[in-house]
């Protein structure tokens, strides 16, 4: 084993056989912190960004947190019903974009494929740019390298998916549930000290007011209405993840669709909790949460100016609930916190290759996308994801504020086509069953799809008008280039298809002649093997073709040549120019075109060395020479490899 090999048998693990696939599947237990960690996490994030929007319309604005919570929390429980149709009637793990393939055509299909694409980035790159805003208020250290740090972490979450989906599981999923065993602990204590204790639990930015960007503190009319719908377009953010189940049903145990279900079930009841549990605890303490680059500031009572960016609404609530009564309780969430953030990601590393590795297997992206790696996972989908991400991070800065405009769009695209083509797939299923019971599981289906639809293509106008000159036309540019991209690879697959096919025509007609040539360079044992090679293969006619670059050089090497006696001609090509590959180039197309049924076979010596850096030393030229050769028809190109004393020892430790 090399040294590459080594390290990624470190890094990576062993390799899995195919028949070991059903040991990577899924029990319940793991599948819910792998598939709903991005879900879950969303609490962490989605409130901040009501709170935040919301102060545009200073003190006013925050009134109406808690109905805002609400309308999220009944959107996430509509979502997650219409989904539980989905992993039953789809079981294949394709999601929204096999429901829109099935029954919308491939044109709603590739729209919900570029959306959930793009989402997939932005989860990894708002994920864990949100866990280096929430480890600031652990680690001050972090302040100025989120970057830096925030691409160390997309790495290693790559990492650990190369690994394997199972592996990958099991090293989440105690964080996963720490954070959810955390926060809703968290909720039943602060509302048990507010509402059964009576205690006035104040937040730290409850006396503080917020002026907004036009120096008011509070505003009414549009403005307030345009406010509050682009605060619910932002606390949508919460319904991100929700999808990853549908597309990940083959990685569930069998009966997968049943398990399937039963985690989505889990992940609505504990998200919508959680959610609406931190959005009336934050109403209830008071907390106030600002950006002061969109322009607000906090204001205390007698008029003074606050320039100080308070913690998360989390962090907020942890201390308030536990800070002075129970210290640990504090460090749990907060850390928790951050590490959900981050691990929330990996809802992505699984969604995203699984559903590239579908489009791959369609057609639609490369299929290098389609095969499994050593470890079983679609390790070209977790790099591709990787890559991606990282690009997103380092040009927004890791700025979560930023980055959340961008964010959703997507998302809720997938959710209304999704819910379209259920809608088209009861229809179309209950012309043909007769079974009344059945029909009757049908209609209830569907009516939850209506629902479903109706809700989250609301939501979508909401989000378009409300973000889209803030950001979300990115999004948007960014799926159109996918579609056209998609359409693209589709339309190159087909054409080459269609030319590689078999048709009778005359690529079974023997040739007329092979004329073959060897490219001599040097007169050397290469060489010497190429000619014997090239020999044995018994061709029409044979020779030896040089290009002359320098006379003293080229007068040595005929000489060498008539000493060697290799019994076929060398013919020298003169280049005024001290060209090499035009020349040669220029030869082998004049004997190509004397007669178009003769085939030109082309002999190239070449160098196989053992360690990395020789290979920028030797074979270049005939690399290129190799390339053009390629691309003109009726030649043929045969290298000859030729080992040299490192590539044998390579091969044969023994002759170390």
């Amino acid at each position: 084993m090399n040294i590459v090999a080594g390290v990624k048998r470190v890094l990576v693990g062993r390799r899995l056989a195919n028949a070991q696939l059903g040991e990577t599947l899924l029990p319940k237990r793991l599948a819910l912190p792998v598939f709903a960690s991005d879900a879950l996490s969303s609490v962490a994030y989605a409130p901040d960004e009501i709170l935040i929007t919301l102060s545009f319309a200073g003190m006013t604005g925050y009134l109406f947190s808690w109905q805002i919570g609400l309308a999220v929390g009944f959107v996430i429980a509509v979502v997650v019903l219409s989904y539980r149709q989905t992993v039953r009637a789809y079981p294949t793990g394709g999601g929204d974009y096999e429901v829109a393939s099935a029954n919308l055509g491939n044109h709603a299909a590739l729209t919900v494929a570029s959306a959930l694409l793009v989402d997939y980035v932005l989860t990894v790159a708002v994920s864990v740019s949100s866990g280096m805003a929430n480890a600031k208020a652990l680690i001050p250290w972090i302040d100025g390298r989120e970057v830096v740090l925030a691409v160390v972490v997309i790495a290693l979450l790559a990492l650990a998916n190369l690994r394997g989906l199972r592996e990958s599981g099991g090293l989440f999923a105690w964080p996963t549930y720490i954070f959810m065993f955390s926060m809703l602990g968290m909720i039943v204590v602060g509302f048990f000290r507010v509402l059964v204790l009576g205690q006035p639990l104040r937040s730290e930015t409850a006396d503080l007011l917020v002026r907004a960007p036009d120096g008011s503190l509070t505003a009414g009319g549009w403005l307030l209405i345009a406010v509050v719908a682009r605060a619910f377009s932002s606390g949508c953010a919460a319904l991100t993840g929700v999808e990853a189940i549908a597309n990940g049903v083959p990685a569930f145990r069998p009966p997968k669709s049943r398990n399937a279900a039963i985690v989505l079930a889990a992940l609505g009841g504990i998200a919508i909790s959680m959610f609406l549990g931190i959005v009336i605890l934050a109403n209830l303490t008071g907390v106030r949460l600002i950006d002061e680059l969109t322009g607000t500031h906090y204001v205390t009572a007698d008029g003074t100016t606050v320039h100080e960016q308070a913690p998360t609404v989390t962090g907020q609530l942890a201390r308030t609930i536990f800070g002075g009564w129970f210290p640990p309780g504090l460090y749990v969430v907060v850390i928790a916190t951050m590490a959900i953030l981050f691990l929330a990601a990996n809802t992505a590393f699984n969604g995203f290759p699984s559903l590239a590795s579908i489009l791959a297997k369609d057609g639609f992206l490369p299929r290098q996308l389609h095969t499994r790696g050593d470890r079983l996972a679609y390790s070209n989908g977790i790099i591709a994801l990787a890559v991606a991400a990282i690009g997103l991070v380092i040009a927004f800065q890791a700025s979560v504020t930023a980055l959340i405009q961008l964010y959703v769009v997507g998302v809720f695209i997938s959710f209304t086509v999704g819910q379209a083509g259920m809608i088209q797939h009861w229809t179309t299923a209950l012309r043909t069953e007769l079974d009344r019971g059945e029909r009757r599981r049908m209609q209830r289906a569907r009516v939850i799809n209506v629902i479903g639809a109706a809700c989250t293509g609301t939501v979508l106008i909401i989000v378009l008008i409300s973000k889209f000159t803030h950001g979300a036309w990115l999004a948007l540019l960014a799926m159109a280039v996918l579609y056209v991209g998609m359409i693209s690879v589709r339309s190159h697959y087909n054409r080459v298809r269609d030319e590689l096919a078999m048709h009778g025509g005359t690529d079974r007609i023997l040739p007329s002649r092979v004329r073959a040539v060897v490219l001599v360079q040097q007169v050397n044992r290469p060489t010497a093997k190429a000619i014997a090679y090239a020999k044995a293969s018994r061709a029409t006619s044979l020779a030896g073709v040089t290009v002359a670059v320098d006379d003293d050089e080229t007068r040595e090497m005929v000489a060498a040549w008539d000493k060697e006696d290799f019994g076929i001609p060398l013919r020298v090509i003169a280049s005024p120019y001290r060209e090499i590959t035009q020349p040669f180039l220029r030869y082998v197309s004049e004997l190509r075109t004397e007669n178009p049924r003769d085939v030109v076979a082309v002999y190239i010596p070449d160098f196989i060395v053992g360690r990395w850096w020789e290979r920028f030393l030797h074979n270049q030229t005939s690399r290129l020479i190799r390339d053009k050769l390629d691309l003109m028809k009726g030649v043929m190109v045969i290298s000859v490899p030729y080992q040299l004393s490192s590539a044998l020892r390579k091969h044969d430790p023994a002759r170390r």
